[in-house]
C-alpha cells in the first residue's frame, strides 16, 4: 500500500510517500526560512500563501522522485493539528480535494504524534517507551503504551521551548531560526557563564503538574535579568550567553524526562 501524505502545519510545505508503512519512496520538503528571516519569526499569512504556491509542485516532485502516477497512490494523509490554522487548512483542503478526486480515502493526523511514529520508521523500538515531542510551540513528555494508547504526562504550562529558543535569538539578534542560531553559537561557548534558574519539582504538588515544564522564567532571566545570574570572570559574549541559555533549557526538560522514568520505570526513550 502506498500512502502520500502532506505536513503543511507552519513554514515548510512537505510531502512524502511512503510504502506499507515503512519505506519512504520520496521525501521533498519546500522551505520558507528565507521569507520569514526578515521578521525573525514565521508570519501565518506568509506562510499560508507560500504553502497555496507550492503545494502542488512539491506533490509533483513527491511523485516524480518515487516514479509514480498518481493513480497509483492508494490513499492520501495531512496534518491537520496542532499548527498554524491557516497552513493547515492549506494542507487539508488540498488532500481532501486529492482524495475525492481519486476516489481514495485520507486521514487526518496530529503531527505532535506524527513525531513519534517517524522513529518506527528507522528502527524497531519495543512498546512501552516515554516520548519526547519538543517545538516551536509543545513540549510534551508521554507515555506510549501501544499505537493508539498514548497517555500526556507533562507539557509547558506557559512558554514552549523553541518559543523560549526563538525568543532569546530574536533579542539577541542571534538570527533564524532561532534554535539552530544558538546552537550553533553555543558549541563555542561556556555553559558556565550562568547560572540561570530552573523551575524546582515539587513533589508535593498534584501528581499531574509532577512532569510539567516551564520557560517563561527562563526566558525573562536571559532576556532581562541576565547581569543577576551572571559569573564574574566571564565574557558577555553570545557564544557564552547561547551555551548558558541552552544548556539550562534542556535541564529543564532533563530533569522533567528522568523523574517520568525513576516513576514509570520505563527506560526507553524516544524523541
Amino acid at each position: 500500500m502506498k500512502i502520500l501524505g502532506i505536513e503543511s502545519s507552519c513554514d515548510e510545505t512537505a510531502c512524502a510517500i511512503v510504502e506499507d508503512g515503512k519505506k519512504i519512496l520520496s521525501n521533498v520538503v519546500a522551505t520558507q526560512i528565507p521569507f520569514h528571516e526578515e521578521y525573525m519569526g514565521v508570519v501565518p499569512e506568509i506562510a499560508s500563501r507560500k504553502h497555496i504556491e507550492w503545494i502542488l509542485p512539491v506533490v509533483k516532485k513527491a511523485l516524480q522522485d518515487a516514479s509514480l502516477d498518481i493513480n497509483e497512490i492508494d490513499g492520501f494523509a495531512v496534518a491537520n493539528r496542532p499548527g498554524l490554522m491557516g497552513s493547515l487548512l492549506v494542507g487539508l483542503s488540498f488532500i481532501k480535494t486529492l482524495a475525492w478526486s481519486q476516489n481514495k480515502p485520507f486521514i487526518a493526523v496530529n503531527h505532535m504524534l506524527a513525531h513519534l511514529y517517524a522513529s518506527h520508521l528507522a528502527v524497531d523500538i519495543s512498546y512501552p517507551y516515554l516520548g519526547l515531542l519538543v517545538s516551536g510551540g509543545h513540549s510534551i513528555i508521554c507515555k506510549v503504551l501501544d499505537f493508539d494508547t498514548i497517555e500526556v504526562l507533562g507539557t509547558t504550562i506557559d512558554d514552549a521551548v523553541g518559543e523560549a529558543f526563538d525568543k532569546v535569538a530574536k533579542f539577541y539578534n542571534f538570527g533564524y531560526p532561532g534554535g539552530v542560531a544558538i546552537d550553533r553559537l553555543a558549541k563555542e561557548g561556556n555553559p558556565r557563564a550562568a547560572s540561570f534558574p530552573i523551575p524546582v519539582l515539587n513533589k508535593g504538588e498534584k501528581k499531574e503538574h509532577w512532569y510539567d515544564v516551564s520557560y517563561s522564567g527562563l526566558k525573562t532571566a536571559a532576556i532581562n535579568q541576565i547581569d543577576q545570574f551572571w559569573h564574574e570572570g566571564y565574557e558577555k559574549t553570545p557564544e557564552n550567553i547561547a551555551a548558558a541559555f541552552q544548556e539550562t533549557a534542556v535541564n529543564i526538560l532533563l530533569t522533567r524526562l528522568f523523574r517520568a522514568v525513576e516513576d514509570t520505570g520505563i527506560k526507553t526513550i524516544v524523541a
